[in-house]
C-alpha cells in the first residue's frame, strides 16, 4: 500500500514538473528570427533539435528559483550525448574520493592505473601536469578544458560503471545511462571491466582499488536508435546498412540541465539532495569549466589546436575569430560526435547581472552516413548554437528581475 502511494506521489510530482516546462516561449522566440533559425526550424526532425532554457530568479537573500522553457524536448528520442557525459564523471569521481574517507587520499594524489583485462591500458605518468604525475584533479582539468577522452576514461575506470549509474539514479537522472569509455571502441565485456588503480602520497601507497566488474544492463525505452543509410566500420569500410546506437551512452537534455543546476546552485536543493562535494571541489570544477584553453599552463595547449572558444558552442559557436566578451563566463560541458553538437551551459554576465541555463542539441548529417567524419558542423550546427546562445542572452539583458543577483561566487582566479 505504502509503495503504491509513493509511486502515485512520484508520478504526480513528475507530471507537475513536466507541466511547469513552458513549451511555447522558445518556439516563438526562434521563429521570430527566421534569418537566424529558419534553416534548422524548417527541418527540426532532420536536425534533431532539442532545447531547454531556464531563467534564474533570486530572492532578497540571493537564493535562486527556476523557470524552465523547452523546445522539442523528448527524453525518449535518442541523440548521441558524446562528451557531455564527462561532467557526470567529474562530479562522481570527486564524490568517490570524499566518500572513501581514506587518510592521505585526495584528488591530487598520484593515480597509477594498471591493467587486468584484454584491451586495457596503463598510466604511470602524465607529462602535461606540473609534476609529471597523473591525478584525479589533473584529469578533471583536461576533461573540462578540452574534453580529453583519455582523461574521462580514467575517471570512468576509477568510479566504476555500476557506481556511475547508481549515482545517476540517486540524483534523479533516471532517463540516462553511462555505459562505456569513449573513443576506444569500448563495448561488450570490455566496458563492464575496469582497471585496478593505486593512489600514492609521495612514495606511500594510500589506497589500492581492485578491478571492478559490472554485470548489469541498463535498458531504456528509446526511439531513433536505428538511423541513416550507412556507416563506416572499424576498418574504414562503408557498410550500406543503417547505423545502430543501441547500447550507447544516454544523457537526455533534461537530465543534463538538472545536473548543471544542482552543480552550479546547490543552495536551491535540500542538503541531502546536493552533491557530496567540498568547497575546494566546487572551486576546481567551476574554474576549469569556465577557463579557456589559452589561459591554462598545466596543461599547456597550442592555441592553433585549442583556441579560446574551442569548448564554447553556445554563444560563441566555436568561432576561432570570436571576440571574447570580458564580462561573460560560460560554465559548460559540450559534446560533438556523429554529427551531433551538444552544449550544456550556465552563462553569466557579471557586469549586467545576467545568468541563465541553456542546454541544446542539434545535428546535421546530410549524406546519412555515420562515423565518416563528414558533417555540416561549420555551416549548420555551430551557427545554430551561437545564435541560440546570443538570442537568449539578448532576451535576458532586457528581462526585469525583482532582485539583482550576487554572482561573486562564480568569479574565478584564472592565473
Amino acid at each position: 500500500m505504502h509503495k503504491t502511494i509513493f509511486s502515485l506521489l512520484l508520478l504526480i510530482s513528475s507530471s507537475t514538473m513536466a507541466q511547469q516546462i513552458d513549451t511555447v516561449f522558445l518556439k516563438q522566440l526562434l521563429t521570430s528570427k527566421p534569418e537566424l533559425f529558419s534553416g534548422v526550424l524548417n527541418h527540426p526532425n532532420k536536425n534533431e533539435v532539442q532545447v531547454m532554457y531556464t531563467q534564474v530568479n533570486r530572492d532578497k537573500n540571493n537564493k535562486p528559483s527556476f523557470k524552465t522553457f523547452g523546445y522539442r524536448v523528448n527524453p525518449k528520442h535518442y541523440f548521441y550525448p558524446a562528451s557531455t557525459v564527462k561532467l557526470a564523471a567529474v562530479i562522481f569521481a570527486l564524490e568517490k574520493i570524499n566518500e572513501l574517507k581514506i587518510k592521505g587520499l585526495s584528488a591530487y594524489s598520484t593515480m597509477i592505473t594498471d591493467t587486468a583485462f584484454k584491451g586495457q591500458t596503463p598510466v604511470t605518468n602524465d607529462q602535461t601536469s606540473s609534476d609529471g604525475k597523473p591525478s584525479i584533479a589533473h584529469y578533471i582539468k583536461k576533461v573540462l578544458l578540452t574534453s580529453d577522452n583519455d582523461a574521462y576514461n580514467r575517471l570512468f575506470e576509477f568510479i566504476g560503471r555500476a557506481e556511475i549509474n547508481t549515482k545517476l539514479k540517486k540524483y534523479g537522472m533516471t532517463e540516462s545511462r553511462i555505459l562505456n569509455r569513449l573513443a576506444i571502441g569500448d563495448g561488450g565485456e570490455r566496458e563492464k571491466n575496469t582497471n585496478p588503480i593505486r593512489f600514492y602520497e609521495g612514495d606511500v601507497l594510500v589506497y589500492s582499488q581492485p578491478p571492478q566488474y559490472d554485470p548489469k544492463n541498463y535498458p531504456l525505452d528509446l526511439t531513433n536508435l536505428i538511423v541513416g543509410v550507412g556507416y563506416m566500420d572499424s576498418r574504414e569500410q562503408l557498410v550500406n546498412k543503417p547505423y545502430s546506437f543501441e547500447n550507447k551512452n544516454v544523457f537526455t537534455i533534461k537530465d543534463q540541465q538538472w545536473l548543471m543546476k544542482r552543480l552550479m546552485m546547490p543552495e536551491a536543493f535540500a542538503p541531502k539532495e546536493r552533491f557530496n562535494l567540498s568547497a575546494a571541489d566546487y572551486q576546481l570544477i567551476y574554474t576549469y569549466m569556465s577557463k579557456l584553453p589559452t589561459e591554462s599552463d598545466y596543461p599547456k595547449y597550442d592555441a592553433r589546436e585549442f583556441w579560446p572558444t574551442y569548448a564554447k558552442m553556445l554563444f560563441y559557436g566555436r568561432d576561432k575569430n570570436a571576440v571574447i566578451e570580458p564580462n561573460i563566463r560560460i560554465f559548460d560541458k559540450y559534446g560533438d560526435s556523429y554529427g551531433f553538437i551538444i552544449d550544456n551551459a550556465y552563462i553569466v554576465d557579471f557586469k549586467n547581472g545576467v545568468e541563465f541555463f541553456l542546454t541544446a542539441v542539434v545535428q546535421s548529417n546530410e549524406d546519412g552516413i555515420y562515423n565518416d567524419g563528414k558533417y555540416e558542423y561549420e555551416t549548420v550546427c555551430y551557427p545554430f548554437m551561437k545564435n541560440l546562445g546570443r538570442s537568449i542572452y539578448e532576451y535576458e539583458l532586457q528581462r526585469k528581475k525583482a532582485h539583482q543577483p550576487n554572482l561573486s561566487r562564480y568569479v574565478m582566479d584564472y592565473k
